[in-house]
């Protein structure tokens, strides 16, 4: 048998592919339009230099931090993802690699498994929502959160209804039936693992939202159910935002800030952090990779929020140059899921495991016992790497 182990983020994102059916893939890798800004997020990292030290090297480096109230055993906190049927055990299985490595993690709206089961794993979990349905819905899933054990809110404002790919959506079918199974069979029978893997578990994935329900005795909507009440609840104002956050009484992250302008204005309606973001490259194409934004938002308000970063991070230097430009922490969501899609929880806890490894031997090489002593002299940084500053 093939040693499960992998070395790479990379590697793990050729298991899943050679894992999953061809749908599934594609909804991983997902994007929009053309598919600059998921492009960017990755590459932009690439355009960015470390400075080494060759001698007086630290024997110990210490990665620990705090984010929200939560300690991080290592600057890396699991983003939350709507993403269905990577694998039967789902946001379960990340809970668990977040509990054995020492990280919170982020719980999606749309996630497959119920907020009460995720949580009981005690994973600190941050559950995640969306401006979607009527006020009343939403206080009732905070609240419904709460109740879990929600240890804070993370509201995702990255997101305009962009439909297009120009290599093509994957077909994603609104529950699963005969006529379903039929369609998509020839898929799942060439990719013979994933597939006994999920008749092992005693079921087929179900394409729903059991977080999006107000009551968790209301039946579980359709994924696309879910997807078409939030589509058509009007865009929040942020006198909305300030609204939504005074409902929550614990820490609160609004996700999706690239500007120092919206930066400020999350922090006048309460936020206790903020996450420069793309959604991974699927909300407005041709944004510039939130690595490049960061610089512009610490300066407006690294002093009075935590500020996090996620889209495009790959390895553990991809942290290190974050935390060098002022992030806090970073958010990683493709990474883990591909972990989860090539090896269950442990493939997560690998994925993990490769970038604490790799944030450990970049702090070494740089001369840091810390990565609190990370700052831009750590980083080459070429002209123009990140947008004019327009306050």
């Amino acid at each position: 048998m093939a040693n499960p182990w992998f070395e790479s983020i990379a590697v793990a994102q050729q298991r899943a592919k050679r894992r999953l059916p061809k749908s599934v893939y594609g909804a991983l890798i997902a994007g929009a339009e053309a598919g600059l800004t998921k492009d960017d997020n990755v590459a932009a990292f690439s355009e960015l230099g470390l400075r080494p030290i060759t001698a007086g090297q630290s024997a110990e480096r210490s990665m620990e931090t705090e984010v929200m109230g939560q300690h991080l055993s290592m600057p890396v906190i699991i983003s939350p993802t709507g993403v269905q049927a990577v694998h039967p055990d789902g946001e379960v299985a990340v809970a668990r690699a977040a509990v054995a490595r020492g990280i919170p993690m982020g719980l999606s709206s749309f996630s497959s498994k119920p907020m009460d089961e995720v949580m009981a794993t005690g994973a600190a979990t941050f559950f995640q929502i969306y401006w979607a349905g009527d006020r009343d819905s939403m206080v009732a899933r905070m609240e419904r959160a709460k109740v879990a054990g929600a240890v804070g809110m993370i509201l995702t404002l990255d997101w305009s209804f962009v439909h297009s790919r120009d290599w093509g959506s994957p077909a994603i079918p609104e529950s699963i039936g005969l006529k379903t199974m039929i369609k998509h069979g020839p898929e799942a029978i060439v990719k013979p693992r994933w597939l006994i893997n999920w008749l092992k578990s005693g079921g087929i994935p179900q394409l729903g939202a059991p977080n999006f329900r107000v009551s968790s005795n209301d039946p579980v909507p359709g994924f696309f159910d879910a997807y078409g009440t939030w589509m058509g609840t009007p865009p929040p104002s942020w006198a909305d935002v300030a609204w939504l956050r005074a409902q929550w009484d614990g820490h609160f992250m609004v996700k999706g800030i690239n500007r120092a302008d919206e930066a400020r204005k999350a922090v006048d309606a309460g936020a206790s952090a903020i996450s420069v973001s793309t959604h991974g490259g699927n909300n407005l194409d041709g944004t510039p990779a939130p690595i490049r934004c960061l610089p512009e938002v610490v300066a407006a308000v690294g002093d009075q929020i935590e500020v996090v970063m996620d889209s495009g991070i790959r390895r553990g230097s991809d942290v290190v140059k974050a935390l060098a430009l002022g992030a806090k922490a970073v958010m990683i969501g493709r990474a883990y899921l591909w972990g989860l899609a090539a090896n269950g929880q442990a493939g997560v806890e690998n994925v993990l495991d490769v970038l604490r490894m790799g944030i450990d031997s970049n702090l070494m090489g740089m001369g840091k016992s810390s990565i609190s002593e990370l700052s831009p002299d750590d980083l080459v940084i070429p002209d123009g790497f990140s947008p004019p500053v327009r306050d």
